[in-house]
Parts: structure tokens; sequence; C-alpha cells
């Protein structure tokens, strides 16, 4: 039987993990691109890269794990997961849009909150400074 949960338990995020194919350019994405730190690295029974742990802040990490086979991707539209949001300054939003836009990487959509873009393998990944808005200063 397990135990009660108190009334004040509360959930934090411990990690995310997404899968890819090619880990490399994935690393390069999340750790060159968007600057997260390298936190740990596995290797697989061969000795090769399996998977690269990169820092999220307050203890939380983005598991980025290499995977062999391919297999379909969701659709935007499907139920499940719809991307990752890291959090930026209001301030930050155009020093981030010149930085992706310098690597490579294309902003596909904004909102008043939050630009959207995808790392190498299709993911959609957020930056966000919701609940401020651009040029608020709160």
């Amino acid at each position: 039987m397990s135990e009660p949960l108190s009334s004040r338990s509360s959930l934090s995020v411990h990690h995310l993990a997404v899968v890819v194919r090619d880990l490399q350019r994935a690393e390069a994405f999340y750790g060159g691109v968007l600057g997260l730190p390298v936190v740990r690295r596995w290797t697989d029974e061969a000795g090769a890269p399996r998977s690269v742990w990169l820092g999220l802040g307050g203890g939380a990490f983005l598991a980025v794990e290499r995977v062999a086979a391919d297999g379909p991707t969701r659709a935007d539209e499907a139920p499940g997961w719809h991307c990752v949001a890291l959090g930026i300054a209001p301030s930050e939003r155009e020093g981030w849009r010149r930085r992706l836009a310098a690597a490579g990487v294309r902003i596909e959509r904004e909102s008043p909150y939050s630009m959207y873009a995808r790392d190498p393998e299709g993911n959609l990944v957020a930056l966000s400074h919701y609940p401020d808005e651009q040029g608020s200063t709160g």
C-alpha cells in the first residue's frame, strides 16, 4: 500500500527527455545555440555516446537520448506533448532572435510572449517570457 500524499505535496519538473537520431546535432542546438550547460554524458555498452544531459536550472535537466530506429513523427495538431518552452526575460527576446538567426534557426511563429523554432529533429521549442509581454517593464 502506498503512503498517502500530503496536502502540501507538490510536483516539480525533474527532467524532460527528447529522443533524437543525431545526438551530435541535437547537442549542438541545445548546448551550442541555446547555451544549456552539459551536466552529464552517458555511453552505451560499446562506449558510444548514448545521451547527454543539459541543465535547465532549478535542478531540472533535459535528457537528449540517441535512438537508432527511424520512426514516425507527431504532427503538431495530434495529441501529445506539443513543445518544450524555455524561459527568457522579455528584454532578451531580440537578442535571442539574432542568436537563432545567426545559427540558421528559423523562427516559425510568434505570440506576444513566445517565439517558436524547431530543433534539428523537428521538435518544437519555444522561448517564452509569459506573463510579461515584449517591451513591458514588469
